[in-house]
């Protein structure tokens, strides 16, 4: 039996993404940003939950674990165009003439 399965490849998914958000977390402590340690957190916690259940075939974990990731991507790509200015999102707020 060949690693090509589609298992296989979500542990390798499951554990990539597991070392990037431990990276992400360890420079999230350095800038003592509680929020973003919080959600890192929860992330890696919902990561482990996935990996769990690839291995031990468990499908809720694994259908938790998708739609968080489906959350979690959807809520980076919002960051990156809110901090790029994309598509109207911008981070001044207009003054209505009251300077």
């Amino acid at each position: 039996m060949g690693c090509c399965s589609g298992r296989c490849t979500l542990i390798f998914l499951c554990t990539i993404q597991l070392i990037v958000a431990l990276e992400r977390q360890v420079f999230d402590f350095l800038g003592y940003q509680w929020l973003p340690i919080l959600a890192n957190f929860f992330h890696i916690i919902i990561v482990i939950l996935g990996l769990f259940g690839t291995i031990q075939y468990r499908p809720r974990y694994i259908v938790v674990y998708a739609v968080w990731t489906a959350l979690w991507v959807a809520w980076n790509v919002f960051i990156i165009c809110f901090y790029l200015d994309v598509g109207g999102l911008t981070k001044v707020r207009p003054s209505f003439g009251l300077a």
